[in-house]
């Protein structure tokens, strides 16, 4: 007799069961229910998912101070390791400057604050203090000196990334100058503390719904729909914008790698959802070193570019801040010239790597902005008051995205890519593994990504199981793979 198939009801119940991702999915359309139909409601479920971003930040800089000591000492080459940092550094600087650039003829073609006609006297500037909290942008020489910890365990208790990046390159850093015969019980401990971490943050992630809801339905509750119809030009336009960014972002990734954005998309999709619902891609930066480091991303890499992108490669907030300071000028009537917009470029390529961690950065960033114009109200940038909240899906989205994509890109620059794996993750052929759940996490490592590189683009790397193709030690055949596809 064939096998029964079973009912619909049980297939969603089964869905719901075992998928995050449905999970989630149900969890923001219904967040978005309780906030238009009981406004009051969704204000006081807020707790739940500032309470889940909190758990999620407690994991952060424990995972990226093991990953990259781990990394590091793995890879046996600092220099290598400092060769990676550069070209990070500069492939943030170049996509961050090309988001501004096309955000800033965007709003020049489109003119999302023409005919708004606003008198900025009538603005009320103490709302952009309440939403910065009176604090202010570090300058550059701050923001140097505020990355070096000024202490070992308040670089742990602040969720400093900088600081905690220069801690672990020191370790790892005096790990290889001691050697394996000095330390012998060094690394075998960090890698297991490591997996504690990630199981740590397996735990929380099964509240990732309840934080989903409760942060949605708080976010239509409070700001409600209405918004939308009132800045309907300027939120089209940005997320179009970003769209278009992505639309590069893929050909780039596509170009420098040969892989596939929408396949990496549709593989971290529980994780993308998540960063929309709660408005936060700090909640899943653990998830997604995870599944870098799966797609066959050397530990180093993942651990210095992802955490890094974090202050230094912002490509959403680069968008809406160039679109921003232009709606700003075209709504109260200044025309902003040539040199002048030059000067938003430069400003703000400045002003955006110190964002990270301060509060209402986008409204400090857009003052400094202002001031440095000479031309635009300071009270003006209160306009944006309305719609910040609405923009924080874009941004959080293209920021999520633009860093990952550097992730891929720096590594298979550097050599540090399983390029075979990678396309075999992203295709679906070797299914995702929680690292709580099996104890080899799956890395390339210095002589897999070696052997990635071959010029047939197969060859040693397709033969994974042969030591050529890669160090068989560093990982494990699980039941959810097959034995010729493990790297």
């Amino acid at each position: 007799m064939p096998p029964s198939v079973p009912s619909l009801p049980r297939r969603v119940a089964r869905m719901l069961r075992t998928s995050l991702f449905a999970q989630v999915a149900c969890a923001l359309v219904l967040g978005i229910v309780v906030g238009r139909l009981w406004p009051d409601v969704g204000t006081a479920v807020q707790p739940l998912g500032d309470g889940f971003i909190r758990l999620i930040k407690t994991m952060i800089s424990p995972l990226v101070f093991l990953v990259v000591v781990a990394g590091i000492t793995k890879a046996g080459d600092l220099k290598a390791f400092g060769r990676i940092g550069l070209k990070a550094l500069i492939w943030f600087e170049v996509a961050t400057t090309a988001a501004l650039l096309i955000g800033l003829i965007a709003a020049n073609v489109f003119s999302p604050g023409s005919g708004m006609n606003v008198d900025p006297s009538q603005l009320d500037a103490s709302a952009v203090d309440d939403k910065t909290e009176g604090g202010s942008l570090p300058s550059t020489s701050e923001f140097i000196l505020h990355a070096l910890p000024e202490s070992a365990f308040g670089a742990f208790t602040e969720n400093a990334l900088l600081q905690v990046l220069v801690l672990a390159c020191l370790v790892g850093a005096a790990l290889l100058h001691l050697g394996k015969t000095k330390v012998p019980a060094i690394l075998p401990a960090i890698e297991q503390a490591q997996e504690v971490v990630f199981a740590v943050v397996g735990f929380i992630m099964k509240l990732a719904p309840l934080a989903v809801f409760g942060a949605m339905a708080h976010l239509v509750g409070e700001y409600g729909l209405g918004v939308i119809t009132t800045y309907g030009k300027l939120i089209a336009l940005c997320y179009a914008v970003a769209l278009g960014f992505l639309v590069l972002l893929a050909v780039a990734l596509k170009v420098v790698t040969g892989l596939n954005l929408w396949q990496f998309v549709r593989y971290t999709r529980e994780e993308m959802l998540l960063a929309l619902g709660t408005a936060s891609s700090e909640s899943v930066m653990p998830r997604m070193m995870q599944k870098l480091r799966q797609a066959g991303c050397r530990d180093d890499a993942v651990g210095l570019v992802l955490p890094t992108g974090y202050s230094f490669n912002l490509d959403g907030a680069s968008i809406y801040l160039s679109i921003g300071t232009l709606f700003i000028a075209q709504a109260v009537g200044v025309d902003l010239s040539l040199g002048q917009q030059i000067t938003v470029i430069l400003v703000l390529m400045l002003t955006s790597k110190g964002m990270a961690g301060v509060p209402g950065s986008a409204f400090l960033a857009l003052s400094a902005t202002a001031s440095a114009l000479g031309v635009i109200p300071a009270g003006a940038v209160a306009l944006l008051l309305g719609v910040d909240r609405i923009m924080d899906s874009m941004r959080v989205a293209t920021n999520l995205l633009g860093n990952c994509v550097a992730v891929f890109a720096v590594s298979r620059w550097e050599g540090a890519l399983d390029l075979p794996r990678a396309k075999k993750m992203l295709a679906g052929e070797i299914a995702f593994v929680e690292d709580g759940d099996d104890s080899a996490p799956k890395t390339a490592t210095a002589e897999g990504s070696e052997g990635s590189e071959s010029s047939d683009g197969s060859g040693a790397a397709e033969a994974s199981g042969t030591a050529e193709g890669s160090d068989v030690s560093e990982t494990k055949v699980t039941a959810k793979e097959p034995a010729g596809e493990a790297s």
